[in-house]
């Protein structure tokens, strides 16, 4: 008799605990309909104007994402590692020109690994300015 009462007790525990939950309103974002509010110091995918090839973005780059190239004054290929990257903002916390820019983007999954890696200057860029 007792372990039925036991169970009967744990019952109602389990719909009370139920019950209390279904009158609050719903916490789950119905994502491609609704969008994230992101927080404005979010550091998504980064963006690239202006950069003239100093080197301090990838002098700080922890994680050692950031690769470019440049002959003479012209920055002819800067890539960055989405593999590597840990979004940490210390590529645009130094810029000394403010180039490199965080995006508020977080949609960068892909199951190949080659779109990871991010060409934000290529030579096609240069021949146009």
């Amino acid at each position: 008799m007792r372990t039925l009462l036991k169970q009967i007790l744990h019952l109602l525990e389990g719909l009370f605990a139920v019950a209390k939950h279904v009158l609050k309103p719903a916490v789950t974002l119905e994502y491609p309909e609704k969008r994230f509010v992101l927080p404005e110091k979010f550091r998504g995918k980064q963006t690239l104007k202006g950069c003239v090839g100093c080197g301090v973005c990838k002098q700080v780059c922890p994680a050692n994402a950031i690769r470019f190239v440049k002959e003479g004054d012209l920055v002819t290929s800067y890539k960055i590692d989405l593999n590597k990257c840990i979004f940490c903002g210390n590529c645009q916390y130094y810029c000394p020109f403010n180039a490199i820019k965080h995006s508020d983007s977080y949609e960068l999954a892909s199951d190949n690994k080659a779109d990871m890696l991010m060409e934000l200057v290529s030579e096609k860029e240069n021949e146009e300015c």
